[in-house]
């Protein structure tokens, strides 16, 4: 597993819970020290494991190369940030070991994120006969196995699809992110885009919203944003007239994120700046910083949230089409409460959420029920077993059958 933040502390937790299935384990990081805190954290809360640790700069295909190559795994679990996704998948190819992540590929010079990169390795994962598994967490991740899953059980045609998200929870700070800085901000600060009858249609950035009420919080502002597994989706469920992606904010995030961004704090292009050493000579440099960089720094850490993170998220798939020659909605979702995930992990529900689902997508490649050559999404795969595992490892979801979508 690549990767020491909060998503990979949590997978890293139930990797350990699960030893019938995962016997061998490594976490590599950029700094090691980060590895072997994980490691102690799981030692402390009594779980005996092996489990070994190094350093490794995922930028860079020779170190990673070097790597696998002495520990020679047969799965590389990729929590590292999506900037690494295709260094990673190249040193996977070169070394024969499988791949699996939880969010697609973006360059770093440019806020945009799509699957075309990842997915124009699916010849040559073919060839190698090595399995690629992208965006195996929440969303995306679970909400590809609930559409799979509505898809295959609830319906004959899925017409409409809206994924909600909501976090519910208050982490008592001023202004903090879930999940890296750096990712989230420049994922809520795109322009919207969602698909409706074969088209793909661009909004403002976080101008269309409504209310929508979630299960066991009520009714919490809901906006339309761009998210990854729509791309997916639409291509494996043709039927499909409209499909869109929903997510919360509060309106003092939003207050932040709007200063953050007039303020410049947003960019993500190289300035100059002049500082003096951190050798305490006093010596001015000029550096090259980028501002959504300094900002990550000054920052609440997300993995430092959960201690006093109170309330819970909600996620699921509100779903219209076809059963029988009748029209049916269906919305399926999990709620989890960010308390009890730090209990078990230390971390609060988001890295949760995101971090058990890629143990599960692990797990389904080493009991050989998700293995097959190439590179796959979620919905590419039998949805059954992954969901009988969301009720055994601490995501249980729900369903409403014919109640008001709301949209």
């Amino acid at each position: 597993m690549i990767g020491a933040g909060g998503v990979a502390t949590v997978a890293a937790f139930k990797i350990v819970q699960n030893q019938d299935v995962f016997t061998e384990f490594m976490i590599a990081s950029r700094r090691k020290e980060k590895c072997d805190e994980l490691v102690k954290s799981i030692h402390d809360k009594g779980y005996k494991a092996d489990i070994k640790t190094a350093q490794v700069d995922a930028d860079d295909v020779e170190q990673l190369k070097a790597l696998f190559n002495s520990f020679k795994p047969e799965l590389v679990i990729n929590l590292a940030l999506p900037y690494q996704d295709l260094t990673i998948m190249e040193a996977c190819l070169a070394c024969g070991c499988n791949y699996l992540d939880t969010a697609n590929y973006e360059p770093k010079d440019e806020a945009h994120f799509e699957y075309s990169w990842q997915w124009a390795y699916k010849d040559k994962f073919e060839q190698a006969g090595l399995t690629a598994i992208l965006g195996c967490g929440f969303d995306p991740g679970v909400s590809q196995v609930f559409t799979a899953y509505a898809a295959k059980h609830h319906f004959d045609e899925i017409h409409y699809l809206d994924i909600v998200d909501c976090n519910a929870g208050n982490h008592h700070k001023a202004f903090a992110t879930n999940f890296n800085p750096e990712i989230n901000i420049r994922e809520i600060t795109q322009k919207g885009l969602y698909y409706e009858n074969g088209e793909w249609i661009e909004t403002e950035p976080l101008k269309v919203h409504q209310d929508l009420t979630y299960p066991n919080i009520g009714p919490r502002d809901s906006y339309l944003m761009h998210h990854e597994e729509l791309e997916s989706l639409v291509k494996n469920f043709p039927t499909i007239k409209r499909a869109r992606f929903w997510m919360t904010f509060g309106q003092q995030y939003l207050t932040y994120l709007d200063c953050i961004q007039n303020l410049g704090m947003s960019r993500i292009d190289e300035i100059e700046y002049e500082a003096p050493l951190a050798d305490g000579s006093g010596k001015p440099v000029k550096v090259k910083i980028v501002p959504l960089q300094f900002l990550k720094a000054v920052l609440p850490n997300p993995q430092d949230l959960g201690e006093n993170y109170d309330g819970e998220t909600s996620i699921g798939c509100r779903i219209r089409g076809i059963k029988d020659g009748k029209e049916q909605t269906y919305y399926v979702y999990n709620n989890c409460k960010h308390q009890e995930a730090y209990e078990e992990t230390g971390m609060q529900g988001v890295s949760y959420t995101t971090g058990v689902p890629a143990m599960i997508g692990a797990m389904m490649f080493f009991k050989s029920i998700w293995r097959k050559p190439g590179v796959w999404n979620l919905e590419d795969f039998d949805p059954d077993p992954f969901m009988e595992q969301l009720n055994k490892q601490g995501l249980p979801w729900h369903e409403v059958f014919g109640g008001d979508l709301e949209l």
